[in-house]
């Protein structure tokens, strides 16, 4: 390739490299292989010429920002946790929201619907837990299920029941969303139904400081993770300028890692119905503490969180490489 052509055909990039500093660690590195390639290339054909001496200079003072000069990025767990996932949020926020919006207008008609049909309960819930709370609301405990297991054995156990929910509920994306909606939507029945048949037994705001002290988390799981699932589907449905399997993949990367932030919200929920829920008695601020700590815990992380980056100029390429906001 003659000088001339090699010039013409990499100045913009050089000259873009050398006016538009980068403060991201791997876009940085990426720039500085891309020069290293460009400079061996010029000395190899053009041993002597300017254009070597200015991918020389170049270079040089691209190696001095990244290894002189500290940056002070987050580590890649920090990273993961405080930016990246709340971007990916920030990015879904649609489907976010209808997740949400799906699950408590499911909730509502489910709820209206056991008002007008007194066997919408038991079909919903069944005959068994329906006896069995009745028998326990006459003997005056109305919420005896939740301490009748040993509280390790019941945490272990609903741990790893709703974990596995929550990973279908992800999974099941891939049938372009359906297999998502169809378990946000039956969880969604069950919670209207479950609750109404409490407040239709007088035991409606008991039922609501016993029994969410863990349903806060556990039911911001099953939406969050089915909105993961949605992303899948989305994306299989609308790839846009991308391959369909490349749509998926990313689609994929993405709800892994939100995902991978739902584990201890479940595990923490799992705790909470295992140790906690069983004491019925506790004092009323007590429970309303546990019930607005766990609400904060969502809100904050999944709606106030990634609203605030997005307005501090944060952003995710198409890598999804976190992008900082130039000082």
């Amino acid at each position: 390739m003659r000088e001339s052509l090699f010039i013409k055909k990499n100045l913009a990039r050089w000259k873009s490299y050398e006016q538009e500093v980068s403060q991201d660690p791997d876009e940085m590195a990426e720039r500085f292989t891309t020069i290293v390639d460009d400079l061996a290339y010029s000395k190899t054909f053009y041993s002597y010429s300017k254009t070597t001496q200015y991918l020389n200079g170049l270079a040089a003072g691209m190696y001095q920002s990244i290894y002189s000069t500290p940056i002070k990025e987050p580590g890649r767990f920090k990273k993961l946790l405080m930016y990246q996932v709340p971007l990916i949020v920030a990015k879904y926020k649609k489907v976010f929201l209808f997740a949400a919006l799906l699950f408590m207008s499911i909730c509502m008609l489910s709820a209206f619907s056991a008002s007008v049909d007194d066997t919408f309960v038991r079909g919903v819930l069944g005959d068994n837990y329906v006896n069995m709370t009745e028998e326990n609301i006459a003997k005056g405990d109305p919420f005896n299920v939740y301490k009748d297991s040993n509280e390790l054995m019941m945490w272990v156990q609903i741990a790893n029941n709703n974990l596995n929910v929550a990973l279908s509920s992800f999974v099941m994306g891939v049938l372009l969303g359906l297999g998502s909606l169809y378990i946000l939507v039956n969880n969604a029945f069950m919670v209207g139904a479950f609750q109404y048949f409490f407040f239709a037994k007088g035991l409606g705001m008991a039922s609501v400081l016993v029994i969410w002290i863990h349903g806060t988390l556990e039911i911001s799981a099953i939406i969050i993770s089915s909105a993961a699932g949605l992303i899948l589907g989305y994306n299989l449905l609308f790839p846009g300028t991308l391959k369909r399997v490349e749509a998926l993949k990313r689609a994929a990367f993405e709800g892994l890692k939100i995902m991978f932030t739902i584990i201890p919200i479940i595990t923490l929920a799992a705790f909470l119905e295992g140790f906690v829920t069983r004491h019925t008695e506790m004092p009323v601020f007590l429970s309303t503490s546990i019930l607005a700590i766990s609400f904060v815990i969502i809100i904050g992380y999944y709606v106030i969180w990634p609203i605030q980056l997005v307005r501090k100029g944060f952003s995710l390429d198409e890598k999804g490489r976190v992008l900082f906001p130039k000082n």
